[in-house]
């Protein structure tokens, strides 16, 4: 047996680090809050050691190799589960046990005199090659672990995918948004390697009007306090806090295209073609967005109370889910508009916003901004994915659709600088957005989503 030191605790503060040992095995470090006995409150999380627990297990899931070090964690049984980001295959982070019944290898870690060390059985003289920090997948609210509303709400085994997303929905609390969104993805795509994947349970329910929000000051996107240019504290939290409500829309956005259009047939290309229905990949992609969202939503919440501020603080618009309304009765205009204008937007403004935190020295906000422009570049390639998916099936020009979409649903301008390469990387070439115009309108376009 080898003990392998890691490092100072002071300098492991990442939920997760990438470790590789001197015999080029690979693994991965998990800093998770500590769970607490039913019904105690959790202590502080700042320097508190004890209020962390430290787990290992190797780097590639034993079903298929996929990265365990983007694993979704959840807690079950008092018990931390790591889920594959391929398959969603599930494991104990203590045991390594699956309810696959297959197991994945998991190592001790001992924290003595202020480092952390790892114990690799079968191997002898093994050191620390590399560690790197990995950015963790969604981070879960601290402090006391019931919420004043209670807890979140789960549906039964039998409810279906559009059961789930009215439920979704309907879930005014952020934090119960974050929670239920992860968690169906993750049972959704467990159970597509199953003998009984998920019901999509179309046209059994309807979504609501609008989603409820909790403690939100709503004005109108004209009345929002300009942010200014990031170069103070005060700035630089306006703009996460704009950023935090377009991406808890974004949520709900994700959610409501499976279920409001649960239902689309394609029209018929000519007399003998039959209309098709939408298939589970349409579903698991923009489940699969989804789950990026409530990650997102969730990491710039927590930095903004890194900073000392949290979300509610300041007011928030509404106007993303006024695009969603003027598209509710079209799937075509629906991605058009939202994935394809608003969300590409969002691939223009963020470097030049990272560009703002990184002057300013707030490498943490970078790393976090980062990582939502990295996923929002595959978001666009889902909506410029299924708006191909329909054309094709429909012997339409998806780029004449698309501007067509655009100018009778969209309000204003779809206005430069363009973020070509970012655009081209998601399929969207420049005969999509240059010289065009939707409905009069004298506001800003809202980027992201």
């Amino acid at each position: 047996m080898s003990t392998v030191d890691i490092g100072h605790l002071q300098d492991l503060r990442h939920a997760r680090h990438s470790i590789t040992l001197s015999n080029g095995k690979r693994l991965v470090l998990f800093r998770l809050p500590s769970i607490d006995p039913p019904d105690e409150v959790a202590p502080p999380l700042g320097e508190n050691p004890g209020a962390w627990t430290y787990y290992a297990m190797e780097a590639e899931c034993p079903h298929a190799g996929g990265p365990m070090a983007d694993a979704h964690i959840d807690i079950e049984d008092s018990s931390y589960i790591a889920s594959c980001p391929w398959h969603a295959y599930d494991f104990n982070v203590e045991t390594g046990e699956s309810s696959y019944g297959i197991k994945a290898c998991t190592f001790p870690v001992t924290v003595q005199g202020g480092r952390v060390s790892i114990r690799v059985a079968e191997a002898q003289d093994l050191q620390l090659a590399k560690i790197e920090p990995v950015s963790e997948k969604v981070k879960f609210k601290h402090g006391p672990r019931v919420e004043p509303s209670g807890p979140a709400v789960y549906l039964g085994e039998d409810a279906s995918l559009c059961d789930w997303c009215v439920h979704i929905l309907n879930t005014s609390n952020p934090e119960h948004k974050i929670e239920l969104t992860t968690h169906l993805f993750s049972v959704f795509a467990t159970r597509e390697q199953s003998p009984s994947p998920m019901q999509i349970g179309a046209g059994t329910v309807a979504p609501p009007q609008e989603p409820p929000r909790q403690n939100l000051t709503q004005v109108k996107p004209g009345q929002m306090p300009k942010a200014g240019k990031g170069g103070n504290l005060k700035s630089r939290i306006m703009m996460l806090h704009a950023l935090a409500n377009i991406e808890q829309w974004a949520i709900d956005l994700a959610i409501d295209i499976m279920v409001r259009f649960a239902t689309f047939r394609t029209d018929a290309a000519n007399d003998g073609d039959q209309p098709r229905q939408l298939p589970r990949a349409f579903f698991y992609d923009w489940l699969k967005v989804a789950n990026d969202e409530a990650k997102h939503f969730s990491l710039l919440r927590a930095r903004l109370e890194e900073l000392g501020s949290r979300f509610g603080a300041l007011p928030v618009h509404h106007g993303l889910w006024e695009s969603a309304a003027r598209t509710a009765r079209d799937l075509r205009a629906r991605i058009s508009v939202i994935a394809l204008v608003h969300e590409a937007r969002g691939l223009d403004v963020n470097p030049m916003t990272i560009e703002k935190f990184r002057n300013a020295k707030d490498g943490e906000s970078v790393d976090v901004l980062t990582v939502i422009h990295t996923d929002e570049i595959t978001h666009v390639t889902t909506g410029h994915r299924w708006l191909t998916w329909i054309c094709r099936q429909e012997g339409t020009d998806p780029v004449q659709v698309f501007r067509g979409c655009v100018r009778k649903h969209f309000r204003g301008a779809v206005k430069g600088p363009f973020n070509a390469e970012a655009r081209e990387m998601a399929g969207m070439g420049r005969d999509y957005y240059e010289d065009l115009y939707g409905q009069p309108w004298k506001g800003d376009v809202i980027a992201g989503g």
